[in-house]
């Protein structure tokens, strides 16, 4: 019975994309196996189950291999109906939550990428996108559910994206998250940083900051080669 619902996860240490799936894996209380990747050396198994894109997180399920993370939140919600539901029931709901998903992961993240991989005045344009995106997500939020601590969907995104939101004020000097700015984005994440699930996914802040200023050197590098 064990072997029929086998469960393992492909991640890297702090990336986000994985650390959604692992958040969305504990709160539905599924049992599963760890596979950290080393992305200059992947496993074999890596690139056979996702030749496509060749990254993590990628889930493995009874041997069926499922990519993106995204992708992966659903397959969980839909195949393990016990536990707390990770989208809403209703349609409507379900279509507004996968909007600002959407929204979150082709519009946000990739403005975060250019503030860590910017400098000087290419770097203030990148902070101004995002606190302006930041705004727009802002009101987004206001038409979802999201005064309670439920990990849902939009949850999990936002706990994962800037739960570390200390470190850009202590790495970039940026203050990411002001509750005079975005209220709701602020009271979220902070109410969500002190559940104990998150606190057990996501790394702690020290870790993070030596993460990220090895991540950002690496993005700089790139960008002037």
């Amino acid at each position: 019975m064990a072997e029929e619902n086998k469960v393992i996860l492909h991640k890297t240490y702090a990336s986000s994309y994985a650390m959604r799936v692992e958040l969305a894996l504990k709160i539905k209380g599924i049992q599963f196996e760890y596979v950290d990747e080393d992305l200059s050396n992947k496993s074999p198994e890596l690139l056979k189950y996702n030749p496509v894109h060749k990254k993590v997180p990628l889930l493995v399920h009874n041997g069926k291999p499922v990519s993106e993370s995204l992708i992966i939140l659903e397959y969980i919600d839909e195949t393990w109906k016990t536990g707390p539901l990770i989208l809403p029931q209703d349609p409507y709901e379900r279509a507004r939550v996968r909007f600002w998903a959407n929204f979150i992961d082709q519009h946000l993240i990739p403005s975060t990428r250019k503030v860590w991989s910017t400098t000087g005045e290419e770097q203030e344009k990148a902070k101004e996108e995002i606190m302006e995106k930041l705004r727009i997500l802002e009101e987004g939020l206001k038409t979802t559910n999201h005064e309670n601590d439920n990990l849902g969907l939009l949850q999990i995104l936002l706990v994962t994206l800037f739960g570390s939101y200390k470190v850009y004020e202590e790495v970039l000097g940026m203050k990411i998250l002001v509750p005079e700015n975005t209220p709701l984005l602020y009271s979220c994440v902070t109410r969500l940083n002190k559940l104990p699930l998150v606190k057990e996914v996501c790394p702690p802040h020290d870790k993070m900051v030596a993460l990220v200023n090895v991540y950002r050197q690496k993005l700089l590098k790139s960008s002037t080669n």
